[in-house]
């Protein structure tokens, strides 16, 4: 079986559009906690997005993210790759935010991180490494034919 490139902007797998949407998520959440936040790093209780505290670290990184989902999105390989690596990554995250004791906060000193970050990365690390595996699937029609 050999994987072929979508060229057309109509025909997505589930992979690249869940790739697509979650990067651009990412992205603009990423954006917006430069409005928010106050420091690099650290930060008060104060500097949230909703719920989840946030530095411009932390802001970066989801930057980078939706970036990089965004990037993978372009083809049926890499958004099987992209969501197959961020998916573990987040999961790791998730994991160890649940085990170690102020683990974000140790990695880069995000104030107060808790529960709620570490749903959230073990949600979308699942949902990552589901749209990289098995939800990868065939293409999807977004368009119409006539």
């Amino acid at each position: 079986m050999t994987t072929t490139p979508v060229t057309s902007t109509t025909e997505k797998t589930p992979g690249q559009m869940f790739a697509l949407v979650i990067g651009v998520v990412y992205l603009l959440v990423g954006i917006a906690g430069f409005f928010v936040a106050g420091s690099f790093t650290g930060g008060s209780a104060d500097d949230k997005l909703i719920l989840f505290p946030i530095n411009h670290l932390h802001n970066i990184i989801h930057v980078a993210l939706g970036v990089g989902w965004i990037w993978g999105s372009r083809t049926v390989a890499t958004a099987k790759q992209i969501n197959t690596l961020f998916g573990i990554v987040l999961l790791a995250v998730a994991v160890l935010g649940f085990v170690v004791p102020d683990f974000m906060q140790d990695l880069i000193n995000v104030q107060s991180a808790g529960d709620a970050d570490n749903f959230l990365h073990l949600v979308t690390g699942a949902l990552g490494l589901y749209f990289g595996t098995a939800g990868a699937g065939d293409r999807i029609r977004t368009g119409t034919t006539s």
